[in-house]
């Protein structure tokens, strides 16, 4: 019933999404579906590595599916107290051979994660430091998330059952030759817990971008499988 509910829910959602993309001129669309690896190398240090896409749904006021990108990282996180991390992360963006007037990036990141359960919820403060390099310039850029993790059923998520994930993001971008740019990302995707080992994620994410100057409207359609060990 839960299953069927929040599938209605996100379906309806996805439905009013496409609409919203097709009636506006300055929108982009994506599909973006994503693999990940979470292990331990010690109880408190923990790895991540990914592999995921971004294709192009709706571009250029046209429907399409055109790959517009392919990104590798890897990321570390060390706890230093039960709900405090701090992590490290490295990533690289590989758009020059979909887009010849685009250019490949690699990105370093370091990040603070403050957590909070409270019952069956559970709060998630993240700040994050990023440099962006890419051949012709550095892009500096600061992150504050704030998330909500929420089970669908019952107080905790057992195997089988869903779980909420809702975040809002704050984004400043700087370079040195340009106006610093402001963004701003709302997410929402539902989880199922397959197995102890093994997550599915599908989502939406919208993004204002550069919202103080020529505000962009960016959609991206988010499905993924986590894979921890």
């Amino acid at each position: 019933m839960y299953c069927t509910r929040f599938r209605f829910i996100f379906t309806l959602l996805l439905f009013l999404c496409v609409r919203y993309v097709q009636s506006q001129n300055n929108t982009v669309a994506y599909w973006e579906p994503e693999v990940a690896l979470n292990y331990k190398l010690t109880p408190l240090l923990k790895q991540n590595f990914s592999l995921s896409n971004r294709n192009y749904t709706y571009h250029n006021n046209k429907s399409q599916l055109t790959v517009r990108q392919i990104e590798i990282a890897h990321f570390s996180s060390l706890t230093i107290d039960p709900y405090k991390s701090i992590g490290l992360g490295v990533q690289y963006r590989f758009r020059e051979v979909f887009e010849n007037d685009k250019e490949n990036e690699l990105r370093l990141t370091q990040q603070f994660n403050i957590t909070k359960i409270t019952n069956s919820v559970r709060f998630g403060n993240r700040f994050r430091i990023e440099q962006r390099i890419q051949p012709s310039t550095l892009i500096h850029r600061f992150r504050y998330r704030f998330a909500i993790d929420i089970p669908l059923k019952g107080l905790r998520t057992d195997i089988g059952e869903p779980y909420l994930v809702a975040t809002t993001e704050s984004l400043l971008s700087i370079e040195k030759s340009t106006k610093a740019m402001y963004d701003q990302r709302i997410t929402s995707q539902v989880g199922w817990s397959i197995s102890n080992h093994l997550k599915a994620q599908l989502g939406v994410q919208f993004r204002m971008e550069n919202y103080t100057e020529k505000t962009e409207h960016v959609f991206l359609f988010l499905n993924s499988l986590v894979i921890s060990l």
